[in-house]
């Protein structure tokens, strides 16, 4: 039932919600990524200059699929309004992203790009949580 819920157009079902949210992540983490590892071995950026660029444009990304496929409800009547908020929420994740690479490379000593996998996976929670219930409930 889940599976097939999948591909419903919108649904309230949480657990949907957080598998679409899942997938979604995913492609916008590929991105943000990417993006880390071009910038950062390609074009010589320093990694945290890198990781926000890429988390930026992951977030946008993410918005995009959030609106159409994600999320059903909108809590923001105004779009452009809706739009900012969800890139505060995604300001706070940077910081948050910034702060645990930073930590996990400088400190413990992981590389920059394992480190980026941690945090990645801990501030997909913080990111889903607050958008749903700030801007999707």
């Amino acid at each position: 039932m889940v599976f097939r819920d999948l591909f419903v157009r919108k649904t309230d079902r949480s657990t949907v919600q957080l598998l679409r949210a899942v997938f979604s992540s995913n492609v916008a983490f590929a991105l943000d990524f990417g993006l880390l590892v071009l910038l950062t071995e390609v074009f010589g950026v320093h990694y945290l200059i890198s990781n926000g660029i890429g988390f930026m444009a992951g977030t946008t990304f993410l918005y995009v699929l959030s609106v159409r496929w994600v999320f059903s409800r909108r809590s923001v009547a105004n779009r452009h309004a809706e739009y900012w908020i969800f890139i505060l929420i995604g300001g706070a994740g940077v910081a948050l992203n910034e702060i645990l690479i930073w930590t996990f490379t400088e400190h413990v000593g992981l590389y920059y790009l394992l480190s980026k996998i941690v945090a990645g996976s801990t501030v997909f929670f913080f990111n889903f949580f607050t958008r749903k219930y700030i801007l999707f409930r």
